[in-house]
């Protein structure tokens, strides 16, 4: 079987490359599992100063898969809402590596990580309301902190494709390449924070995050109650059973 996280250290950085090309990269219960038990990881070995995120065959990721989607959902919190603790919990920093497109939780994911860097053809895409959804990964509050009130609005009510470079005028990315280039650039900034004093990273990057973690995993809870309530409505079913339609 295929492993779908592929984890690599090289001096002092952990790259995690989602690992479903056949699926886009979308992720499902053990591609979440797989990279909240990395991050947890690497929270424990003193030899990783930081993270980078990427997906296989130049391609991020699809978002969840929505075959997932229409399976029974467990009690408490889902493999996806792990994931995002584990990422929003994170004293190392995160570079994310972004070709091809980030589509649903591959953007709200984004909004947990310190670095972005997208290829300069790459589209972004957070589709919940045409899918009979509604908003997660803290987007309902982190969205609007980073580009405004008003780009937050559009792109969350709208489901709208949207360019990396309207994701760099909004503040959304750190910055932009030629495609093919994401990860050499990703690697280039991880690498020079693996070079920096690593307890003085870590706490400056927990000071960062320290008034907002708390409210980030309360906005977590409300949302997932919300969310999964979403996916058991009729709209959402058949909005999921027409896309997989157009697949086949």
């Amino acid at each position: 079987m295929t492993q779908t996280v592929l984890a690599e250290k090289n001096n002092g950085v952990l790259t995690l490359t989602i690992n479903r090309p056949e699926r886009r990269n979308a992720l499902d219960v053990p591609t979440y599992l797989g990279l909240a038990e990395h991050i947890w990881a690497a929270g424990d070995d003193k030899e990783i100063r930081a993270i980078v995120l990427t997906g296989a065959n130049h391609y991020f990721t699809a978002g969840n898969d929505l075959k997932d989607f229409q399976a029974p959902r467990p009690d408490g919190d889902s493999a996806g809402i792990k994931f995002l603790r584990s990422l929003a919990d994170c004293d190392c920093p995160i570079v994310a590596a972004i070709e091809g497109s980030a589509i649903g939780i591959g953007v709200t994911m984004l909004q947990h990580c310190d670095f972005i860097y997208a290829a300069d053809n790459v589209t972004f895409k957070i589709p919940f309301v045409p899918l009979g959804l509604c908003p997660e990964g803290a987007s309902s509050m982190l969205m609007a902190q980073i580009v405004g009130t008003r780009r937050a609005t559009d792109w969350l009510l709208r489901g709208r494709p949207f360019s990396a470079q309207e994701a760099l005028e909004a503040d959304f990315i750190t910055g932009l390449c030629a495609p093919g280039q994401a990860l050499q650039t990703a690697l280039d900034t991880a690498h020079e924070l693996a070079a920096l004093p690593p307890e003085a990273l870590q706490t400056s990057k927990r000071m960062l995050k320290h008034s907002l973690r708390p409210k980030i995993h309360a906005a977590f809870d409300y949302e997932w109650a919300h969310f999964n309530e979403r996916l058991k409505s009729a709209e959402a079913q058949a909005a999921f059973a027409k896309f997989l339609n157009k697949k086949k």
